[in-house]
């Protein structure tokens, strides 16, 4: 079984490089963040078209998030199973049951400055969903958690901690808040199979971040004990992250238990030395007035 998450920056202006990527990769369970779709927009048609059934919880132009499978979905919950309020009165989580496994979709707020209302109301976000996950977890129920959590764990899960430290995404209470979530029993799932740094998941658009592999780690799967035994690969797809369709601004992440997916070609080897030459390259200077 392979669960995938991606964050696909609009679901509408992505859905022919998810098609792209479905094929590519095959996974059995996709969770999607940050659709900006409203859920009488959703896309059901096409997808059920490529072979996935999806349910959808989104409000329009932000947010969003999805769930697609190639096996029955049920007992939906979305948004804790609350109605959307205060103090996030948006759509950012979507829960199922799937392929026998508890699957979150999570797309968490980003936070933008810290001390900020956004920044707090970021916080109050993990705390409900640690809440929720404390309140609804049956033992040591087959659990996956993705999404794109907007928080890089440690300091090798961003191309530069100096660089990065003072905002957002890397603060002490952020980081806090996903060891949280740790601490009820779930486990990283892409560091059960992969151990080394600069492996990241977000690169700006601008700058040529991506070619100089100026990026985080913030998109993540936490499984519970049960599932994380069944852990046997897990994977950044660098390649999606190029090339057209247009991509989205993060890669796809899969987790695969029980035995090994599709092989696809993350990219990460081959990329090695031209990320090396392009970070050393100096940049050329203005001409002269």
């Amino acid at each position: 079984m392979r669960i995938a998450t991606w964050n696909v920056n609009s679901l509408k202006a992505r859905l022919e490089k998810l098609a792209w990527w479905l094929e590519r990769a095959r996974p059995d369970v996709v969770l999607l963040q940050e659709t900006k779709l409203a859920d009488d927009a959703a896309p059901h048609a096409e997808v059920e078209r490529l072979g996935y059934t999806m349910v959808h919880h989104g409000e329009g132009r932000w947010n969003g998030v999805a769930i697609l499978s190639k096996t029955p979905i049920t007992e939906v919950v979305t948004n804790f199973g609350e109605p959307l309020a205060e103090p996030l009165p948006e759509a950012r989580m979507v829960s199922a049951l799937t392929g026998g496994v508890r699957v979150v979709s999570v797309y968490a707020p980003n936070g933008r400055s810290l001390g900020s209302p956004f920044y707090r109301a970021k916080l109050a976000w993990f705390e409900r969903l640690a809440r929720w996950l404390e309140e609804t977890r049956a033992g040591d129920q087959a659990l996956a958690v993705g999404g794109d959590f907007n928080v890089a764990p440690e300091d090798r899960d961003v191309w530069n901690p100096a660089a990065c430290h003072g905002g957002t995404h890397v603060s002490a209470e952020e980081r806090a808040a996903v060891a949280r979530l740790r601490s009820l029993g779930l486990v990283d799932a892409y560091r059960l199979r992969h151990d080394e740094p600069e492996r990241y998941t977000w690169w700006d658009y601008r700058a040529g971040d991506f070619y100089k592999n100026v990026g985080m780690r913030i998109d993540h799967v936490l499984v519970t004990a049960s599932v994380a035994a069944r852990v046997v690969a897990s994977e950044i797809d660098r390649e999606a992250r190029k090339g057209k369709p247009i991509p989205s601004d993060h890669a796809p992440l899969t987790v695969d238990l029980d035995e090994p997916g599709a092989p696809y070609d993350a990219g990460w080897t081959a990329a090695a030395e031209r990320i090396a030459a392009r970070r050393a390259a100096k940049p050329k200077r203005a001409p002269e007035a």
